[in-house]
């Protein structure tokens, strides 16, 4: 029941659950000029509840109100006992009052925090908190998880030193002592989100972590009884995981799973691992060897190819029954088990030779066969012989299609690579350091190799729009200017004052200065003429060790790719990255801005990127950069020598 009361301005205190407690000076001096023009008369009664003494009362709604009213009576302008007109309203509803009245105007952000914490302190469910102000329940979840944040940074933010950006990236965490040390130790010009985030969580695993990945993300690892810390504000990334021990055991159990597969098959041995052994590349290999089906398997796969074109055309042109889909899969299933007959490893590779099961480079399984570990290397004169042996001439080899990019595709897609590469280096002062010696390493003590370094060190710039088609679209090209913008408003301004100023720096904060500079040196751009295939190569070891995702950088869509390459290429990327089904989906379309438009929406939400913007294998590079030294080495035998 509300009643309508008057109370002395003196008698007037403010209430300890009203959710606004922070105020504007220049807006309280604003709202006495407006009293003051109307009469000294208030628009809107007070909102209290009895005080805690006698005759006193907590102003539960028009704390701002209370606050002009007193600036005014501190002016003279009214009586200390001015009668002000009020409704009485009870304690247990104080909280919900004041923050409804609240949300009409500009709140700020910290009031409103506590002010969500406090109604779920008072037994409110987050559906009902949510329910009562209009808002969403993960809304509301992320106002908890911000009242959590130390008292001294939430006053900090309030301060205005702190922004809500910043303020959110503490939610990772709920030590608040630590919270604090992390803001005293970054540097002013390093407060930057991802900074703050990677300082609290640096002894946590990531859900992007390919480990956490590989087991099946954060939900088998939660099934295993395994604990997360989440944080609620970072898009990109679900949590991550507390305890690396069972996340290790989870991984070494799938991949023993495997391995059993896998010596079933015979081999000498095989070994598991979580990533690719050192000096892999180094080793003796065995590969299978073509064998012919059988009359009868042969009479097979061809009936089952057969059967699998009818029911994709079936499919395709929407003739098909409910049952289709799963017959086509039932077919493929038997197409990839007879085609696997038709390679196999002999008995003297099995007896000789082991196999590695391991994770590759985005979490994947991946098993690696044939390998002949140095002790039990044995090379015959035989195979020596048959080395460097001309295929049968005059052979005739069906037409394969191959993916083809124009040279200007390719400078396009690896300079979004390189803008990506940039951001990552400049946020990653450890790898930077390395990235750096090796470059300096290269000219000082390996002469005419410096082009083997992804940095063009002098250091030398490569300006990146002129190299793209949509630099404006460019998610790495934007953070990174981002960055030059925090940065140049730390660094002095006169540049003959730079020297000094960095002899005075700490070495953490050179550290991250140096990845700053070291990251506008990257350069993995492909122009159709370019004398750093080398370096442009190992741009890809560059962002291996940066754990760069390129899907995070670059979507795939009409005008980022698909718009400029021909259809068969189209084709082919969707295959790849949605299965050979949605590839004939492309294929039926009439005209190539069609395909365009098909392709699109396949591909949309799938993470498929095009190989030139991708971040290459570590097997890939190798394979690429043993062929380049062949190559140098048959042009230049002295320098093999």
């Amino acid at each position: 029941m509300t009643e309508t009361i008057t109370v002395p301005l003196n008698k007037l205190d403010v209430d300890p659950k009203n959710v606004r407690k922070t105020y504007s000076a220049e807006g309280i001096k604003e709202l006495a000029a407006t009293i003051r023009a109307d009469g000294y008369r208030l628009l809107q009664n007070l909102i209290v509840r009895k005080g805690d003494k006698k005759g006193r009362y907590f102003v539960t709604a028009g704390g701002r109100r209370r606050a002009a009213l007193l600036l005014l009576a501190e002016a003279g302008e009214i009586e200390k006992d001015f009668p002000v007109e009020c409704k009485q309203r009870e304690a247990e509803d104080a909280t919900a009052i004041s923050l409804t009245e609240n949300l009409h105007e500009a709140m700020h952000p910290a009031d409103q925090f506590e002010a969500f914490n406090a109604l779920a302190q008072e037994g409110k469910a987050i559906a009902d908190i949510a329910a009562r102000f209009g808002t969403t329940e993960t809304i509301v979840r992320k106002r908890l998880a911000l009242a959590r944040v130390s008292p001294v940074l939430l006053q900090t933010f309030r301060d205005e030193d702190m922004s809500f950006a910043q303020l959110s990236a503490f939610t990772v965490s709920d030590d608040h002592q630590r919270q604090v040390e992390v803001w005293s130790a970054l540097p002013s010009w390093n407060r930057d989100v991802f900074s703050i985030r990677r300082a609290l969580t640096e002894e946590l695993v990531a859900a992007t972590d390919k480990r956490v990945q590989f087991i099946g993300g954060l939900a088998a690892y939660e099934a295993a009884g395994g604990a997360v810390k989440r944080d609620l504000f970072d898009e990109r990334n679900a949590g991550y995981v507390t305890d690396t021990v069972l996340l290790e055991k989870l991984v070494a159990e799938k991949l023993e799973a495997a391995a059993g597969t896998v010596r079933a098959e015979g081999w000498k041995w095989v070994e598991s691992r979580t990533s690719m052994p050192e000096g892999l590349h180094s080793m003796e290999r065995h590969y299978p060897e073509d064998v012919s089906l059988s009359e009868e398997d042969q009479t097979v796969l061809e009936a089952a190819q057969a059967e699998y074109d009818e029911l994709a055309e079936l499919i395709e042109s929407g003739a098909a029954d409910d049952q289709a889909e799963a017959k086509l899969e039932e077919v493929e299933k038997r197409i990839d088990a007879l085609t696997a007959r038709t390679e196999a490893y002999s008995p003297e590779a099995l007896a000789n030779g082991g196999a590695f099961v391991m994770l590759d480079y985005y979490g994947r399984l991946s098993i690696e066969r044939g390998f002949v570990k140095p002790d039990d290397a044995e090379v015959t004169d035989e195979d020596e012989a048959d080395e460097g042996l001309p295929s049968i001439a005059g052979e005739a080899k069906p037409a394969i299609p191959t993916v083809t990019h124009s040279a200007a595709l390719i400078e396009d897609l690896t300079a979004h690579k390189t803008a990506a590469l940039r951001t990552e280096l400049a946020n990653n002062p450890d790898v930077a350091l390395v990235a750096v010696v090796h470059a300096m390493l290269l000219q000082v003590a390996y002469p005419y190799n410096s082009e083997q370094s992804a940095l063009q060190l002098s250091i030398t710039h490569e300006r990146l729009k002129p190299s793209m088609k949509d630099a404006e679209s460019c998610k790495g090209l934007t953070a990174f200017n981002d960055l030059s913008e925090n940065y140049g408003q730390r660094l002095p301004g006169n540049p003959a004052d730079l020297f000094d100023w960095l002899l005075e720096q700490p070495q953490d904060t050179l550290l991250s200065l140096l990845a700053f500079g070291a990251a506008h040196a990257v350069n993995a751009v492909e122009k159709k003429f370019t004398d750093r295939k080398k370096g442009i190569e190992q741009a890809n070891q560059l962002g291996r060790a940066l754990n760069v995702e390129m899907s995070e950088w670059f979507e795939t869509t009409g005008d980022s790719y698909f718009k400029h390459v021909n259809r068969t290429t189209i084709e082919l990327a969707v295959a790849e990255a949605k299965g050979r089904e949605a590839g004939l989906s492309v294929k039926a379309a009439a005209k190539k801005t069609e395909a365009v438009i098909v392709a699109e929406r396949l591909v949309a939400g799938s993470g498929w990127i095009p190989a030139p913007v991708q971040i290459a294998a570590a097997d890939e590079v190798r394979s690429v950069e043993h062929e380049t030294d062949i190559e140098d080495n048959e042009q230049f035998p002295e320098a093999a020598e």
